[in-house]
């Protein structure tokens, strides 16, 4: 019967739970208006900053093989979430440049733009 060391217990749960939090993130980001982008990258930080701590003071040949190609895994799957949560934030910035053109345009009255009112020659 194998013991596992307690820190690979933790690198476990911590990996597996970064893991589930980015399988979330990637299937609700765009879909669920109400999913939590601010809360769920708090999560995925966390998780990042106790996965560095638990492997801080570690050589390489200390972690274990199946914590590398898990490791491997995870990182594909940030890869294509960061380009998910990019893609997802252009499309907010597109969505407020819309909305604030539109705003502008409401706002101009057709005769003098305000920028034209300020700098025109009189």
């Amino acid at each position: 019967m194998e013991v596992v060391a307690s820190g690979d217990v933790r690198i476990q749960n911590v990996l597996g739970r970064l893991e589930m939090i980015l399988d979330n993130e990637s299937m609700r980001i765009g879909v669920d208006p109400t999913f939590d982008l601010k809360s769920s990258n708090a999560r995925k930080s966390r998780c990042l900053y106790e996965l560095t701590m638990l492997h801080r003071d570690a050589s390489p040949d200390e972690i274990s093989p199946a914590f590398v190609a898990q490791t491997k895994h995870i990182k594909t799957k940030l890869m294509a979430n960061s380009q998910k949560v990019n893609a997802h934030m252009e499309a907010c910035r597109s969505v407020v440049d819309i909305l604030k053109a539109a705003v502008q345009d409401a706002d101009a009255d057709g005769i003098y733009s305000e920028q034209q009112f300020r700098y025109g020659h009189f």
